[in-house]
């Protein structure tokens, strides 16, 4: 795996991870209000699936940075499919929400970036 596609996870991990954390622990902040769309009287109601969904992004994005330490230990395919299926189902996802609420595109954008950067590099 290249340098350029590990420094890509590596971000992607990263960014998987905080976006996991915001989710699952900060979800109510009328800062992040632009981000995650909750309006104050449906933050209970969302409470369960925001805390589940923000632990399932931290889970891929250890997942990803996983791949990168397993690339270096000298595990290349080990660590190119720790790497790989994260990214691949970063992009299925991104594609599920957008064809849900298409109001969340440019969550897409963002959320379907890095993964595919990610993947190109890895095939480059």
């Amino acid at each position: 795996m290249s340098v350029v596609a590990q420094v890509l996870a590596v971000v992607e991990g990263l960014a998987l991870v905080v976006v996991g954390l915001l989710g699952a622990f900060f979800f109510r902040s009328r800062r992040l209000y632009g981000f995650f769309l909750i309006e104050p009287q449906a933050e209970e109601a969302v409470r369960p699936w925001a805390v589940y969904t923000g632990f399932a992004n931290m889970i891929w994005g250890i997942g990803v940075l996983t791949g990168v330490l397993a690339v270096n230990l000298g595990l290349a395919d080990v660590g190119r499919t720790l790497v790989a299926f994260p990214s691949i189902a970063m992009v299925v996802l991104a594609f599920v929400i957008l064809f849900t609420e298409l109001r969340y595109w440019k969550n897409v954008i963002v959320l379907v970036a890095l993964p595919v950067l990610v993947l190109v590099a890895m095939v480059v």
